[in-house]
């Protein structure tokens, strides 16, 4: 086995936690860039941020049920909250973008 595939003594293999980083950063950007236009309505249930939270959830929910097992054995509850640190932050990033750019957006 490669040695990026390998279980590394912590139990965490850092293919998953790059993957999470990347897949935060790019729906957070992706819905950061839709926040500014609220395509789903007007009302707090469906701004596009708590949209987003719920989503990152029920994506954990389904990658427990997937590989079952509890995701920290997979992604290190550091890099869990690093991740979504990261994805909010991206939001803001896309929605300053899609704010200061339109066409974009």
């Amino acid at each position: 086995m490669p040695p990026s595939m390998v279980d590394r003594p912590g139990g965490h293999r850092p293919v998953a936690s790059v993957s999470w980083y990347g897949a935060m950063g790019l729906v957070g950007f992706g819905f950061g860039l839709l926040s500014d236009r609220r395509p789903f309505g007007d009302e707090l249930f469906v701004h596009p941020l708590l949209l987003f939270v719920i989503l990152t959830g029920l994506s954990l929910l389904a990658l427990r049920v997937l590989l079952a097992r509890p995701v920290p054995e997979v992604i290190s509850d550091r890099s869990l909250l690093a991740g979504c640190a990261v994805g909010l932050v991206l939001f803001l990033a896309g929605n300053f973008v899609a704010s200061r750019f339109p066409f974009l957006g």
